[in-house]
Protein backbone atom coordinates (compact mmCIF):
# COMPACT_ATOMS: atom_id res chain seq x y z
CA UNK A 1 0.00 0.00 0.00
CA UNK A 2 1.34 3.31 -1.11
CA UNK A 3 2.15 5.55 1.85
CA UNK A 4 0.05 9.15 0.97
CA UNK A 5 0.87 12.37 2.36
CA UNK A 6 -1.10 13.58 5.38
CA UNK A 7 -4.21 15.78 5.08
CA UNK A 8 -5.77 15.95 7.94
CA UNK A 9 -3.92 17.42 11.77
CA UNK A 10 -1.74 14.89 13.92
CA UNK A 11 -4.76 14.78 16.48
CA UNK A 12 -6.72 12.54 14.32
CA UNK A 13 -3.46 9.66 14.92
CA UNK A 14 -4.95 9.93 18.60
CA UNK A 15 -8.13 8.10 17.73
CA UNK A 16 -5.87 4.33 17.12
CA UNK A 17 -7.34 2.52 19.86
CA UNK A 18 -3.27 1.89 21.05
CA UNK A 19 -4.73 1.05 24.55
CA UNK A 20 -5.22 -3.01 22.76
CA UNK A 21 -1.34 -2.82 22.93
CA UNK A 22 0.43 -4.64 25.67
CA UNK A 23 3.69 -5.69 24.83
CA UNK A 24 5.67 -5.16 21.24
CA UNK A 25 9.32 -6.33 20.63
CA UNK A 26 11.53 -4.21 18.03
CA UNK A 27 14.09 -6.57 17.06
CA UNK A 28 16.55 -4.22 15.95
CA UNK A 29 19.97 -4.28 13.95
CA UNK A 30 23.46 -4.73 15.80
CA UNK A 31 25.98 -3.41 13.61
CA UNK A 32 25.79 -0.11 15.21
CA UNK A 33 24.66 1.42 18.37
CA UNK A 34 20.83 2.11 18.21
CA UNK A 35 20.00 5.37 17.91
CA UNK A 36 23.76 5.42 15.77
CA UNK A 37 26.24 7.79 16.54
CA UNK A 38 27.13 8.87 13.38
CA UNK A 39 26.46 6.51 10.58
CA UNK A 40 23.11 3.33 10.69
CA UNK A 41 19.91 3.88 8.36
CA UNK A 42 18.18 1.18 9.90
CA UNK A 43 19.23 1.44 13.57
CA UNK A 44 18.06 5.13 13.07
CA UNK A 45 14.67 4.43 11.79
CA UNK A 46 14.45 1.71 14.71
CA UNK A 47 15.00 4.32 17.21
CA UNK A 48 12.62 6.50 15.88
CA UNK A 49 9.73 3.95 15.83
CA UNK A 50 10.73 3.32 19.16
CA UNK A 51 10.40 6.24 20.66
CA UNK A 52 7.45 7.27 18.91
CA UNK A 53 5.63 3.93 20.18
CA UNK A 54 6.07 4.23 23.63
CA UNK A 55 5.06 8.49 23.52
CA UNK A 56 2.23 6.79 22.19
CA UNK A 57 1.69 4.59 25.16
CA UNK A 58 2.95 1.37 23.84
CA UNK A 59 4.90 -0.80 26.25
CA UNK A 60 8.08 -1.51 23.69
CA UNK A 61 11.15 -3.75 24.41
CA UNK A 62 14.16 -3.05 21.98
CA UNK A 63 16.29 -5.68 21.46
CA UNK A 64 19.75 -3.60 20.41
CA UNK A 65 23.51 -2.76 21.23
CA UNK A 66 23.98 -3.14 25.26
CA UNK A 67 25.14 0.63 24.84
CA UNK A 68 21.40 1.80 22.73
CA UNK A 69 19.54 4.57 24.60
CA UNK A 70 15.77 4.10 24.03
CA UNK A 71 12.30 5.08 26.42
CA UNK A 72 11.44 2.02 26.09
CA UNK A 73 13.08 -1.18 27.85
CA UNK A 74 16.28 -2.00 26.89
CA UNK A 75 17.57 -5.93 26.31
CA UNK A 76 20.55 -7.51 23.94
CA UNK A 77 23.70 -9.51 24.23
CA UNK A 78 25.25 -7.58 22.01
CA UNK A 79 28.01 -5.47 24.19
CA UNK A 80 28.49 -2.57 21.25
CA UNK A 81 27.50 -2.68 17.39
CA UNK A 82 30.38 -5.20 15.30
CA UNK A 83 31.05 -2.54 13.02
CA UNK A 84 32.43 -0.17 15.63
CA UNK A 85 34.39 -3.08 17.10
CA UNK A 86 36.39 -5.54 15.16
CA UNK A 87 36.95 -7.53 17.88
CA UNK A 88 32.94 -8.71 17.35
CA UNK A 89 32.54 -11.18 14.87
CA UNK A 90 29.30 -10.18 13.28
CA UNK A 91 27.94 -13.54 11.83
CA UNK A 92 28.01 -14.64 16.06
CA UNK A 93 26.19 -11.34 17.22
CA UNK A 94 23.72 -11.29 14.87
CA UNK A 95 23.26 -15.01 15.48
CA UNK A 96 23.53 -15.16 19.28
CA UNK A 97 21.15 -11.66 19.03
CA UNK A 98 18.34 -13.08 17.76
CA UNK A 99 17.85 -16.33 19.33
CA UNK A 100 18.12 -13.91 22.65
CA UNK A 101 14.96 -12.15 21.08
CA UNK A 102 13.22 -14.89 20.10
CA UNK A 103 13.45 -17.20 23.20
CA UNK A 104 11.68 -14.02 24.88
CA UNK A 105 9.30 -13.53 21.84
CA UNK A 106 6.16 -15.36 23.79
CA UNK A 107 6.14 -12.39 26.06
CA UNK A 108 4.94 -10.03 23.31
CA UNK A 109 1.92 -9.51 21.47
CA UNK A 110 3.94 -8.61 18.47
CA UNK A 111 7.25 -8.99 17.52
CA UNK A 112 8.55 -6.74 14.45
CA UNK A 113 11.74 -7.12 13.08
CA UNK A 114 14.33 -4.58 11.64
CA UNK A 115 16.91 -7.16 10.67
CA UNK A 116 18.26 -9.14 7.30
CA UNK A 117 17.13 -12.24 6.87
CA UNK A 118 18.57 -13.99 9.70
CA UNK A 119 15.50 -13.82 11.99
CA UNK A 120 12.95 -15.62 9.49
CA UNK A 121 15.32 -18.75 9.27
CA UNK A 122 13.95 -19.15 12.67
CA UNK A 123 10.55 -17.60 12.62
CA UNK A 124 9.25 -21.36 13.66
CA UNK A 125 10.31 -20.26 16.93
CA UNK A 126 8.73 -16.99 17.07
CA UNK A 127 6.00 -17.48 19.92
CA UNK A 128 3.93 -14.08 18.38
CA UNK A 129 2.94 -12.79 15.49
CA UNK A 130 6.02 -11.64 13.61
CA UNK A 131 6.44 -8.86 11.34
CA UNK A 132 9.52 -8.04 8.75
CA UNK A 133 10.43 -4.58 7.62
CA UNK A 134 12.40 -5.20 4.40
CA UNK A 135 15.13 -2.40 4.33
CA UNK A 136 16.78 -3.35 1.47
CA UNK A 137 18.15 -7.05 0.50
CA UNK A 138 21.53 -7.79 0.67
CA UNK A 139 21.34 -10.15 -2.56
CA UNK A 140 18.90 -11.94 -4.54
CA UNK A 141 20.24 -15.51 -2.61
CA UNK A 142 18.12 -14.78 0.43
CA UNK A 143 15.03 -14.40 -0.83
CA UNK A 144 14.58 -18.15 -0.14
CA UNK A 145 14.70 -17.27 3.80
CA UNK A 146 11.93 -14.67 3.04
CA UNK A 147 9.64 -16.91 0.90
CA UNK A 148 9.40 -19.48 3.11
CA UNK A 149 9.37 -17.89 6.40
CA UNK A 150 5.52 -16.88 8.82
CA UNK A 151 6.09 -13.19 8.55
CA UNK A 152 4.19 -10.35 7.37
CA UNK A 153 6.29 -8.45 5.15
CA UNK A 154 6.42 -4.38 5.22
CA UNK A 155 8.30 -2.51 2.35
CA UNK A 156 10.58 1.01 2.46
CA UNK A 157 8.91 1.61 -0.84
CA UNK A 158 6.90 0.18 -3.86
CA UNK A 159 10.18 0.68 -5.92
CA UNK A 160 12.05 -2.03 -3.61
CA UNK A 161 9.17 -5.26 -3.68
CA UNK A 162 10.22 -8.38 -4.42
CA UNK A 163 7.84 -9.68 -6.65
CA UNK A 164 7.94 -13.33 -4.64
CA UNK A 165 6.82 -12.03 -1.70
CA UNK A 166 3.13 -10.76 -0.14
CA UNK A 167 3.67 -7.16 1.35
CA UNK A 168 1.06 -5.90 3.91
CA UNK A 169 1.98 -2.57 2.99
CA UNK A 170 4.54 -0.10 2.08
CA UNK A 171 5.49 2.52 4.94
CA UNK A 172 8.25 5.25 3.77
CA UNK A 173 10.62 6.10 6.67
CA UNK A 174 10.05 9.24 9.02
CA UNK A 175 12.62 11.32 10.61
CA UNK A 176 13.10 13.19 13.63
CA UNK A 177 12.22 16.88 12.00
CA UNK A 178 13.04 18.86 14.96
CA UNK A 179 16.53 17.86 14.43
CA UNK A 180 16.46 19.04 11.21
CA UNK A 181 16.06 22.51 11.35
CA UNK A 182 14.55 24.19 8.51
CA UNK A 183 17.56 27.30 6.57
CA UNK A 184 15.50 29.34 4.39
CA UNK A 185 18.74 30.94 2.81
CA UNK A 186 20.78 27.60 2.20
CA UNK A 187 23.95 28.17 0.70
CA UNK A 188 26.19 28.11 -2.33
CA UNK A 189 27.95 24.59 -1.59
CA UNK A 190 27.00 21.35 -2.82
CA UNK A 191 26.61 18.44 -0.63
CA UNK A 192 26.64 14.40 -1.41
CA UNK A 193 25.43 12.25 1.79
CA UNK A 194 26.23 8.35 1.99
CA UNK A 195 28.21 5.59 1.48
CA UNK A 196 31.62 6.30 -0.73
CA UNK A 197 30.69 3.17 -2.61
CA UNK A 198 30.08 3.02 -6.73
CA UNK A 199 26.43 2.64 -6.11
CA UNK A 200 26.00 5.57 -3.98
CA UNK A 201 27.90 7.72 -7.42
CA UNK A 202 30.39 10.24 -5.18
CA UNK A 203 32.40 10.26 -8.65
CA UNK A 204 29.62 11.09 -10.38
CA UNK A 205 28.75 13.98 -7.56
CA UNK A 206 32.34 14.82 -7.88
CA UNK A 207 31.84 15.69 -12.15
CA UNK A 208 28.30 17.47 -11.67
CA UNK A 209 30.17 19.69 -9.25
CA UNK A 210 32.94 20.70 -11.82
CA UNK A 211 30.85 20.82 -14.79
CA UNK A 212 28.40 23.03 -12.43
CA UNK A 213 31.12 25.67 -11.43
CA UNK A 214 30.41 24.72 -7.51
CA UNK A 215 32.26 23.28 -4.76
CA UNK A 216 31.28 20.36 -3.26
CA UNK A 217 30.79 18.64 0.34
CA UNK A 218 31.06 14.85 0.67
CA UNK A 219 30.01 12.95 3.70
CA UNK A 220 29.70 9.11 4.59
CA UNK A 221 31.33 6.58 5.87
CA UNK A 222 34.16 4.84 3.11
CA UNK A 223 32.88 1.23 1.97
CA UNK A 224 34.82 0.87 -0.70
CA UNK A 225 38.22 1.78 0.15
CA UNK A 226 39.61 0.88 -3.61
CA UNK A 227 36.95 3.33 -5.05
CA UNK A 228 37.80 6.17 -2.23
CA UNK A 229 41.59 5.84 -2.92
CA UNK A 230 41.19 6.14 -7.07
CA UNK A 231 37.98 8.02 -7.88
CA UNK A 232 37.51 10.36 -4.95
CA UNK A 233 40.61 11.22 -2.74
CA UNK A 234 42.26 12.14 -5.69
CA UNK A 235 39.60 15.15 -5.93
CA UNK A 236 39.76 16.32 -2.35
CA UNK A 237 41.77 19.33 -2.17
CA UNK A 238 40.06 20.87 0.61
CA UNK A 239 38.19 24.07 -0.96
CA UNK A 240 36.52 22.93 -3.98
CA UNK A 241 36.09 19.23 -3.10
CA UNK A 242 35.59 18.67 0.64
CA UNK A 243 35.64 15.36 2.47
CA UNK A 244 34.29 15.28 6.24
CA UNK A 245 33.67 11.50 6.32
CA UNK A 246 30.70 10.20 8.70
CA UNK A 247 29.05 13.24 10.33
CA UNK A 248 27.17 12.53 13.32
CA UNK A 249 23.45 13.53 13.85
CA UNK A 250 24.48 16.64 15.15
CA UNK A 251 26.04 18.39 12.16
CA UNK A 252 23.63 16.44 9.87
CA UNK A 253 20.87 19.39 9.54
CA UNK A 254 24.08 22.06 9.49
CA UNK A 255 25.16 20.36 6.65
CA UNK A 256 22.50 19.87 4.61
CA UNK A 257 20.80 23.02 5.56
CA UNK A 258 23.70 25.22 4.45
CA UNK A 259 23.58 23.43 0.80
CA UNK A 260 22.42 24.58 -2.40
CA UNK A 261 21.14 20.89 -3.23
CA UNK A 262 21.94 17.76 -2.23
CA UNK A 263 23.37 15.29 -5.46
CA UNK A 264 22.28 11.70 -5.24
CA UNK A 265 23.65 10.53 -8.65
CA UNK A 266 22.87 6.66 -7.33
CA UNK A 267 23.90 3.15 -9.40
CA UNK A 268 21.56 1.35 -8.10
CA UNK A 269 18.34 1.22 -7.14
CA UNK A 270 17.93 2.90 -4.10
CA UNK A 271 15.23 1.00 -1.66
CA UNK A 272 14.31 4.81 0.26
CA UNK A 273 17.13 7.28 0.66
CA UNK A 274 17.23 8.65 4.13
CA UNK A 275 19.53 11.30 3.45
CA UNK A 276 17.25 12.50 0.93
CA UNK A 277 14.31 13.26 2.75
CA UNK A 278 16.44 14.89 5.32
CA UNK A 279 17.64 17.15 3.11
CA UNK A 280 13.89 17.98 1.95
CA UNK A 281 13.15 18.69 5.84
CA UNK A 282 15.93 21.35 6.08
CA UNK A 283 14.26 23.07 2.66
CA UNK A 284 17.50 21.88 0.51
CA UNK A 285 16.36 20.45 -2.59
CA UNK A 286 17.96 17.35 -4.22
CA UNK A 287 18.75 16.15 -7.56
CA UNK A 288 18.97 12.79 -7.91
CA UNK A 289 18.89 10.48 -10.40
CA UNK A 290 15.86 8.87 -11.33
CA UNK A 291 16.13 5.14 -9.53
CA UNK A 292 14.88 3.02 -7.22
CA UNK A 293 12.44 4.68 -5.02
CA UNK A 294 13.13 8.47 -6.08
CA UNK A 295 10.11 8.60 -8.13
CA UNK A 296 8.19 8.31 -4.86
CA UNK A 297 10.46 10.32 -2.27
CA UNK A 298 11.25 13.39 -4.72
CA UNK A 299 8.14 15.60 -6.11
CA UNK A 300 9.99 17.12 -8.73
CA UNK A 301 10.21 21.10 -8.78
CA UNK A 302 8.29 21.09 -5.18
CA UNK A 303 11.26 19.02 -3.14
CA UNK A 304 13.81 18.62 -6.10
CA UNK A 305 14.51 17.49 -9.55
CA UNK A 306 14.57 13.57 -10.72
CA UNK A 307 17.36 13.17 -13.43
CA UNK A 308 18.85 10.41 -16.22
CA UNK A 309 22.63 11.64 -16.64
CA UNK A 310 25.20 13.98 -15.38
CA UNK A 311 24.32 16.56 -18.28
CA UNK A 312 20.65 16.48 -16.83
CA UNK A 313 22.25 17.09 -13.18
CA UNK A 314 23.99 20.06 -14.40
CA UNK A 315 20.98 21.94 -15.74
CA UNK A 316 18.83 21.07 -12.61
CA UNK A 317 21.67 22.72 -10.52
CA UNK A 318 21.19 25.80 -12.94
CA UNK A 319 17.72 25.70 -12.12
CA UNK A 320 17.20 24.94 -8.48
CA UNK A 321 16.64 28.45 -7.29
CA UNK A 322 13.05 28.09 -8.72
CA UNK A 323 12.99 25.48 -6.17
CA UNK A 324 11.17 27.20 -3.10
CA UNK A 325 13.11 26.11 0.08
CA UNK A 326 9.96 26.42 2.42
CA UNK A 327 7.52 24.61 0.11
CA UNK A 328 10.09 22.02 -0.01
CA UNK A 329 10.12 21.74 3.96
CA UNK A 330 6.46 22.01 4.24
CA UNK A 331 6.16 19.24 2.14
CA UNK A 332 8.89 16.59 4.01
CA UNK A 333 6.70 17.55 7.03
CA UNK A 334 3.74 16.24 5.71
CA UNK A 335 5.11 13.30 3.98
CA UNK A 336 8.07 11.95 5.87
CA UNK A 337 7.63 12.63 9.67
CA UNK A 338 8.21 9.84 12.13
CA UNK A 339 4.92 10.56 13.47
CA UNK A 340 3.43 9.52 10.19
CA UNK A 341 5.18 6.47 10.33
CA UNK A 342 4.68 5.56 13.46
CA UNK A 343 0.89 5.93 12.83
CA UNK A 344 1.29 3.63 9.58
CA UNK A 345 2.86 0.81 11.63
CA UNK A 346 0.57 1.28 14.07
CA UNK A 347 -2.26 0.56 12.25
CA UNK A 348 -0.98 -2.86 10.16
CA UNK A 349 -0.08 -3.94 13.99
CA UNK A 350 -3.90 -3.78 14.77
CA UNK A 351 -4.30 -5.11 11.62
CA UNK A 352 -2.52 -7.88 11.85
CA UNK A 353 -3.53 -8.42 15.71
CA UNK A 354 -7.11 -8.30 14.33
CA UNK A 355 -6.40 -10.68 11.70
CA UNK A 356 -7.09 -8.60 8.97
CA UNK A 357 -6.28 -9.21 5.57
CA UNK A 358 -3.80 -7.50 4.04
CA UNK A 359 -5.64 -5.27 1.52
CA UNK A 360 -8.18 -4.20 4.66
CA UNK A 361 -5.21 -2.41 6.27
CA UNK A 362 -5.98 1.64 5.52
CA UNK A 363 -3.15 3.70 5.62
CA UNK A 364 -3.10 7.53 7.07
Amino acid sequence: MRDEPLDEPYERHRTLPESRFVKVALLGPVAWRTPPRHYGPWEQVTSLLAEGLVARGIDVTLFATLDSITSGSLDGVCPRGYADDPSLDGRVWEAIHVAHALSRSGEFDLVHSHLDWLPLAFADHCRAPLLTTVHGFSGAGILPAYARAGSAYVSISDADRAPELDYVATVHHGIELKSLPFDPGGGQRLVVFGRIHPDKGTHAAIEIARRAGLPLTICGIVQDERYFDEQVAPHVDGGQVVFLGSVGPQRRGEILGGALALLHPIAFDEPFGLSVVESMACGTPVIAYRRGSMAEVVDPGVTGFLVDSIDEAVSAVARVATIDRAGCRARAERRFSADRMVTDYLRIYHAILAKQEPDTVQMI
